[in-house]
């Protein structure tokens, strides 16, 4: 009989005893091995972010200056490495960067992928039209249109048939507002495809919006020449007229003429086509420390047809009813010599003018009304005023 068949059977009492003691010897041998700690894996924490900086499992290229990992920077190495490569396999290599980028939105990147690509001497024209073109793309879809434009020109420049790199360059121009050359560029378009229905469309927008600029160009140089014949005009009634203003400039300097007050600011005096002036003017009411304005009022009128109709209806402020056309003084002031003159309520305004004490100052003409024989007038006529120094 051989031995193997002489051996009894182990009793499941014999198996639990070899088991316990092959996991104390198990134990001992573990705890008898130098204990130090793991530094060559990835941390556990981070174990899904060291992944991702792997190239075969990376979701996004890195960015430019982020740090590499060694395996990376082996691959870019062989990838762009000019010993390694020649010009049209490193041409090539920069240009897939850019279409990556391209999918991936990162234009910005595509850019300086393509702009990467173009520094390689690859002599085949219709390849570099390729790198200009997609570099011309890049720029569109971040509003770089005066660089689209410039790159298409040249892909055009290197295959003149290119019809992307056209109609491309034609959307730039209208971008940039270029209306003729974009039109050039929608005929050569059409003069391919008569059909174009994009190119139709674009055309005829550019036509239209060139037709309403010079329209609106036209308008603008009209305006521009009638404000000067009007400016013109007005200083040539000033000065025959002459009227006085602080200002020494006024006559030839016309932001003298504007008025700083806001509800006069865009009412400059005008000389109108019978030479007649109108003026921006404020009346002032020391009783109630309000103002009225007219904006154009005419020097034809007497301060008297003025007041009646500034006092056809009652004033708000005027609980009293005080205020009416026959029972208030109009006062200006001279604030050359400091002194304070009654207006003849029967004069017109441009005799008014004329008076020797009367200056215009900041374009406007500036009146005082007081209830006759109020105490508020006796306090106006009153006051203490100092004389203005003028700047020479």
């Amino acid at each position: 009989m051989s031995e193997e068949t002489s051996k009894k059977p182990m009793t499941d009492e014999e198996r639990l005893q070899l088991a316990a003691k092959l996991d104390k010897e198990l134990d001992q041998f573990i705890n008898s091995r130098e204990k130090r700690s793991h530094t060559d894996g990835w941390p556990e924490d981070r174990w899904e972010e060291e992944m991702a900086k792997h190239p075969f499992f990376m979701t996004k290229a890195p960015e430019p200056g982020e740090e590499l990992s060694p395996l990376m920077k082996g691959l870019q190495q062989l990838k762009y490495d000019p010993e390694e490569n020649t010009a049209q396999e490193l041409a090539e290599a920069y240009k897939e960067d850019g279409k990556w980028h391209m999918k991936n939105k990162q234009f910005r990147l595509a850019v300086w992928s393509y702009t990467e690509a173009l520094k390689f001497n690859v002599t085949e024209a219709e390849y570099k039209s390729v790198l200009y073109n997609n570099r011309s793309a890049a720029h569109f879809f971040i509003k770089n249109y005066r660089s689209s434009l410039l790159d298409a020109q040249k892909a055009l420049e290197l295959k003149p048939d290119y019809e992307k790199a056209r109609w491309r360059a034609a959307q730039c121009a209208d971008h940039l507002n270029r209306y003729d050359l974009c039109v050039e560029l929608c005929d050569q378009v059409l003069k391919a495809e008569p059909t174009n229905a994009q190119a139709l469309e674009l055309r005829k927008k550019v036509i239209a919006r060139k037709t309403l600029k010079e329209r609106d160009e036209r308008k603008a140089e009209q305006a521009k020449r009638r404000k000067v014949e009007q400016f013109t005009r007005t200083v040539e009634q000033l000065k025959e007229r002459g009227v006085k203003f602080e200002e020494k400039d006024a006559l030839t300097n016309e932001a003298r003429l504007k008025p700083r007050l806001a509800p006069l600011e865009d009412f400059i005096v005008t000389a109108d086509s019978n030479g007649v002036l109108h003026w921006p003017t404020v009346f002032c009411y020391p009783q109630f420390l309000s103002t009225d304005f007219q904006q154009q009022l005419s020097e034809e009128l007497t301060m008297e047809e003025v007041l009646l109709n500034m006092f056809a209806e009652p004033m708000e402020l005027d609980e009293d009813g005080q205020y009416a056309a026959h029972t208030v003084n109009v006062y200006y002031e001279n604030r050359i010599s400091a002194v304070v003159r009654k207006v003849d309520l029967k004069m017109k305004i441009k005799d008014i003018l004329k008076e020797k004490t009367f200056y215009v100052y900041e374009g406007t003409l500036t009146f005082y009304i007081l209830v006759k024989g109020s105490p508020y007038e006796a306090l106006y006529l009153g006051e203490t005023r100092t004389p203005l120094k003028l700047n020479k």
